[in-house]
C-alpha cells in the first residue's frame, strides 16, 4: 500500500520529462493519475499505459494550457472520471532563449500564458476539489525563477511570477490545501546528458540532474507534512548558490 492509495492526481505537461517522471513517481506511490498534454498524444498514450502497469487508474486529457475554458473542461472531466482530486501538478512550461532585446510582445504573453497563467487558472478550477480533500498543489519553478538568465528574460521572470504565485496561493488557500514549488536547474535525459557537461562543470555536485530527483522532490511535497506550504525548494545540485 503506497502513502497515496485512494488519492487522485493532477498532471500538467506530463506526456514526458519531468511531467511523466512525477506521475510514474506518484503512481508508484498507489496515486490515480491524470495528465495532461497538447500536441504530444503518442506520447501520452504510452505514458498513460506505463501509469496503469504500475496498477493504477490512469487517464491523458488533450488541454489548451493558454484557453481558460479548456482548463475548466479537463478539470471538470477529471473530477467528474475519477471522484476527487488531491494533487494538482503545475508541471507544463515553456522555455525559449532570445535577447532581451528581440523578444516581441507575443513572445513575452505566450510565456506568461503557460508559465504563470495557466498554474494560476488550474488552481482556480481545482480549488473546490483540492478544499474538499484538504489536499496539495505543487508548482514547477526554476533556477531561472530565482537567478536572472539575460538571454532567457521572459522565462526567467514568468518563473520568478510563478514563486510568488505559489507563495501567495499557500496564504489565500490556506488552512485546507498546502501549495509548495519545485525549483529545478540543469535537468538533463540520460541520453543528451553531455550536450550539458558544461554546467556540470559549475555545479558543486559535479553533475546535472535527472527527472526522477525532480519527481523525487513533487513526491516529497506530495506526502510530506500537510504543515510544510509557500516553500521553494531547489533542485539544482548547488548551481544556484
Amino acid at each position: 500500500m503506497g502513502s497515496l492509495q485512494g488519492k487522485v492526481a493532477l498532471v500538467t505537461g506530463a506526456a514526458r520529462r519531468i511531467g511523466r517522471a512525477t506521475a510514474l513517481a506518484l503512481a508508484g506511490e498507489g496515486a490515480d493519475v491524470a495528465i495532461t498534454y497538447l500536441q504530444s498524444e503518442e506520447a501520452a498514450a504510452q505514458t498513460v499505459c506505463e501509469l496503469q502497469a504500475l496498477g493504477v487508474r490512469a487517464a491523458a486529457i488533450q488541454t489548451e494550457l493558454r484557453e481558460p475554458e479548456s482548463i475548466r473542461e479537463s478539470v471538470a472531466r477529471v473530477a467528474a472520471e475519477f471522484g476527487r482530486i488531491d494533487i494538482l501538478v503545475n508541471n507544463a512550461g515553456r522555455f525559449e532563449t532570445a535577447p532581451m532585446e528581440e523578444i516581441s510582445v507575443e513572445q513575452w504573453d505566450a510565456m506568461f500564458q503557460t508559465n504563470t497563467r495557466a498554474p494560476f487558472l488550474m488552481a482556480q478550477a481545482a480549488l473546490p476539489h483540492l478544499k474538499a480533500s484538504r489536499g496539495r498543489i505543487i508548482n514547477l519553478g526554476s533556477l531561472g525563477g530565482t537567478h536572472p538568465w539575460p538571454t532567457h528574460a521572459h522565462y526567467s521572470t514568468s518563473k520568478a511570477a510563478l514563486h510568488m504565485l505559489t507563495r501567495t496561493m499557500s496564504k489565500a488557500f490556506a488552512p485546507e490545501i498546502s501549495v509548495n514549488c519545485v525549483a529545478p536547474g540543469m535537468i538533463v535525459n540520460g541520453e543528451v546528458a553531455t550536450e550539458y557537461e558544461h554546467f556540470a562543470r559549475k555545479t558543486p555536485m559535479r553533475r546535472n540532474g535527472s527527472t526522477q530527483e525532480v519527481a523525487a522532490a513533487v513526491l516529497f511535497f506530495a506526502t510530506g507534512p500537510h504543515f510544510i506550504t509557500g516553500q521553494i525548494l531547489g533542485v539544482d545540485g548547488g548551481l544556484g548558490l
